[in-house]
Formats: C-alpha cells, sequence, structure tokens
C-alpha cells in the first residue's frame, strides 16, 4: 500500500514540485520527509534503525580520514546491518518475511557504500587512477546532512530502492538530468528534441501493466509449483529425474515473477516522479532504464549464467562490481560472491547459493571461452549453441538458487543429495580440465574495451561522460 501511496505522490511531486517551480533544498526535504513517514508507517520505531545507520556512516564520512573513509563506511554499514539481519533472525523470527525492516536498509547500504567510495574517488585519487565510470561517478564535493538523507531515505527508493549514483539523484534533484542526455555520443544536440522535457506516462503505463500480469502468475502459479516438493521424498521416489528437472524450472519460474513485480514497481515510481530518464532510442521515443533493475527478456532466454546475472538485480550487480569486484586485488570474483552472501542475510541458503555461484560462473567462464568460437562458424551451429546453452543455464540457475529459497541448510543438502551434486561435480571438472584466462587479463581487456568506447569523447565533463549503466551492461552482456 505504501509503494502504491508513493506512485501516486511520485506523480505530485514530479508536477507540483518540479525543478522549475521550487529550490533543491524544498526537493530534498520534502523527499526526505516523505520517506521517513513510509518507513514509519511500515516499521513502526524499527526506522530507527535506518537514521542510526546513516548517521553513524556521514559522521565517518565528516571526521574520518579521507583516505580511510570510504573502507571505515563498508565496514560500519555492512555491519550494522549484518547486526540488524542477526537479532531478526535468530532473536525475533527466523523465516518470516513480514515487516522485515532490514529489506530497505538493504538499499540504504548499496547507496551509502557506493557514496564513500565515490567520494574518496573523487577528492583523494588522480583522475589517471580513476577507470572512465569511476571518473564519472566520482563525487567532488562533500554532501551536505540533507543531501545525504534526501539520497538514502527519499520516499521512491526507501522501500525497494533501486540504488543510483549519487550524481545521478543530484542531477535529478536539480533538474539537470535531462540535460546531458540530449546530447548524443557523438556530442552533437539531438535538435529535434532538444526544447522538451520527456513524459514518463507511457512508461510507467507500461510498467505498470508488467506489474499486474507478473502479480497475476506469481498467484496463481506459484502455489502450483511450490518449491519444497522437489525435496519431498515420495516425490523424489517416484518421479524420472527428467521430470524432476522440467518440475524445478517450473517452480523457479513461478517464483521469479514476485520480484519481477516489485523491482518494476519501483521502477515505475522513480519514473513517475521525473527520475530514470536515459536518453532517446534510435526512433526518438524517450528511455526510462537509467535505474531498472531487470530486463525480463533477456532473463528468461539468458544463454549464459554471466548474461542471467548481468540482466537481474541489475542496480546490485553494479553496485558489487563498483565497490568490489573492480578494487579487489586478489580473486574478486569470490569476493563478490561472499559479499552478496553478507548483504543478502545471514540465512545458510543464501551463502550456499553464492558459494554455488561462484563454482558456477568459473565453470560457464572456462566453457564458453573454450567451446564457444567452434560454433560461430555459421548461423545453424549458432542457434544450435544458443539453444543448448539456454537450456543449460536455466537447469544451472535453477540448480543453484535452491539453497535461496530453502533458506536452511538441511533441506538445501537434502536437494543437492538427491541430485547426486552432480553439476557441482561438473562444475569442478570443467574448471579443473579447461583454460580460462586469468582475471587480471580479463579485466585488462574489458577495461581497454571501456577507454576505446569512450575515447572519442569531448566536450564537458558532466554532460558528455557515459557511466557503466545499463546500456552499457546490456552491451557488455550480448
Amino acid at each position: 500500500m505504501c509503494q502504491l501511496f508513493a506512485l501516486l505522490t511520485a506523480f505530485w511531486f514530479r508536477l507540483y514540485l518540479h525543478p522549475s517551480k521550487t529550490s533543491p533544498f524544498i526537493r530534498h526535504v520534502v523527499a526526505t520527509l516523505l520517506g521517513f513517514y513510509l518507513v514509519l508507517f511500515c516499521f513502526g520505531w524499527y526506522a530507527l534503525h535506518f537514521l542510526v545507520q546513516s548517521g553513524l556512516t556521514y559522521s565517518i564520512m565528516i571526521f574520518a580520514e579521507l583516505e580511510h573513509m570510504h573502507k571505515l563506511c563498508f565496514i560500519v554499514a555492512l555491519g550494522y546491518l549484518s547486526f540488524c539481519q542477526i537479532t531478526r533472525v535468530y532473536v525475533f523470527d527466523y523465516g518470516m518475511y513480514s515487516a522485515d525492516f532490514t529489506g530497505p536498509m538493504m538499499v540504504i547500504t548499496q547507496k551509502i557504500t557506493s557514496l564513500a567510495f565515490e567520494i574518496h574517488d573523487g577528492l583523494t585519487r588522480k583522475e589517471e587512477q580513476l577507470t572512465p565510470s569511476q571518473r564519472c561517478l566520482a563525487v567532488r564535493k562533500m554532501p551536505s546532512l540533507l543531501e545525504y538523507l534526501s539520497y538514502n531515505c527519499n520516499f521512491m527508493g526507501i522501500l525497494a530502492g533501486p540504488t543510483c549514483s549519487y550524481n545521478d539523484y543530484m542531477a535529478f534533484i536539480e533538474g539537470t538530468a535531462y540535460q546531458p542526455r540530449h546530447l548524443e555520443t557523438n556530442g552533437k544536440e539531438n535538435g529535434k528534441y532538444k526544447h522538451t522535457e520527456p513524459s514518463p506516462k507511457n512508461n510507467v503505463i507500461s510498467k505498470l501493466c508488467t506489474c499486474a500480469i507478473s502479480l497475476a502468475i506469481f498467484l496463481s502459479v506459484s502455489k502450483i509449483f511450490p518449491v519444497e516438493r522437489s525435496i519431498d521424498d515420495k516425490f523424489i521416489a517416484s518421479t524420472p529425474f527428467i521430470l524432476q528437472v522440467f518440475y524445478l524450472y517450473l517452480s523457479m519460474l513461478a517464483t521469479r515473477p514476485k520480484y519481477y513485480f516489485i523491482w518494476t514497481l519501483s521502477d515505475a515510481i522513480n519514473n513517475a516522479a521525473g527520475f530514470g530518464f536515459n536518453g532517446y532510442n534510435k526512433d526518438g521515443t524517450p528511455r526510462w532504464d537509467l535505474i531498472s533493475n531487470l530486463r525480463i527478456l533477456d532473463i528468461e532466454f539468458a544463454t549464459s549464467f554471466k548474461m542471467f546475472l548481468d540482466n537481474w538485480n541489475i542496480q546490485t550487480a553494479l553496485w558489487l562490481k563498483r565497490v568490489c569486484y573492480e578494487r579487489c586485488p586478489i580473486n574478486p570474483t569470490a569476493a563478490t560472491f561472499l559479499l552478496s552472501a553478507m548483504w543478502h542475510g545471514v540465512y545458510p541458503g543464501y551463502y550456499l547459493t553464492f558459494l554455488t555461484g561462484i563454482g558456477m560462473t568459473m565453470a560457464a567462464r572456462a566453457l564458453r571461452h573454450n567451446i564457444r568460437p567452434y560454433f560461430l562458424g555459421s548461423t545453424t551451429h549458432k542457434s544450435v549453441y544458443d539453444v543448448i546453452t539456454w537450456a543449460g543455464t536455466q537447469v544451472a540457475i535453477c540448480y543453484t538458487v535452491v539453497p535461496f529459497v530453502l533458506l536452511a541448510v538441511g533441506p538445501s543438502l537434502k536437494f543437492y543429495r538427491s541430485w547426486y551434486y552432480c553439476i557441482h561435480i561438473a562444475c569442478l571438472l570443467l574448471v579443473l580440465a579447461l583454460p580460462v584466462k586469468p582475471w587480471h587479463l580479463r579485466a585488462k581487456e574489458e577495461q581497454q574495451q571501456q577507454n576505446s568506447l569512450q575515447g572519442g569523447l569531448t566536450g564537458d565533463h558532466n554532460s558528455q561522460c557515459i557511466t557503466d549503466n545499463n546500456c552499457n551492461q546490456k552491451h557488455k552482456a550480448t
């Protein structure tokens, strides 16, 4: 209900508190107070945890040495989130999701840590030390307390996100978000649209229709294919293995629409407020996918483990990449999966899922690196490869996330035993048998690709830089 209230309020916010009609100060104040009201209504005095977490980390930003500030903020924000998750799970209501105040704290933790690293990049590191995306995201001035609270706790994203960069949020508040994206990547103005502010109405309606369909599918299908049936002794004993695989796919397929619903609704709320504009399509229609969190078709038809992850919970994947993968000097893949598990919570199933995910990622990378080139000779071979890898990806994803849904160790291991740990063993054999490039060589190649993409950009830094956001992420995934 609060999300629906936020949706209506977002339309009002865009129409009556438009940057042309009021100051950024008023927009900050209203967005923050409405956000506090929503969390106070939903969670009562548990909402004070949001203020405590934000207050502690802001104090660190102000008073700690800039050289170490980002690390301290990271430790405190993630530590406080973990403390709240432990007390909620093991002290109060294990396994119950109703009124889970740690959900919004997960998004706030992303924003706090992202901003801390962006300030560190902007105030302590030299330009040549930064990647192109870090250079664009870098924050050059310490935010005020109001700006900090508004970024963390605004009503559009306080309950379900998605996270976003501080610079993008400030551009939205100050009314400059449309100007840079009226310039095409070659620096020329798109004259047809440069004087008009695009309306999010059609995009919001489309996303609300997606929400309605996703919710209807989830409510009608999820009870027909419960994941728990996969570990039922009678089901395991009486069902052929191939049908168990098919049932697992259907049960996970029925689980995903609830995520489609909430993430698409959150995106629609931000768009309704005027946040999320990301330039124009080739046909001149506006794109509102700057902070979109998923691409449903790319998820359902993913032909690789990486492609699935790149299109699922996109903003979280970008956060993990920016604060961990790009900065971790040793085994960034394992470190990123471990951080993801810690951020999600303390249920053992999360750790089983992300530990399995490490092996899956390494095996998929090795398989793709060694096998895919042999299927690129003709369109037919490529189509066969895509069909096979689609089926393999869907089975691998379903197998990996079962513990994420079951939560507990016992049921999760029971499921894996019923499959004889076959995919775990297959991943181990693939990693041992197939060579793959070391991570630092892959990172170097990706960096060179980013530099070449941005090498032709000239002119004003703020209006020309292209961040590693949704459109670029999709380019790399394909």
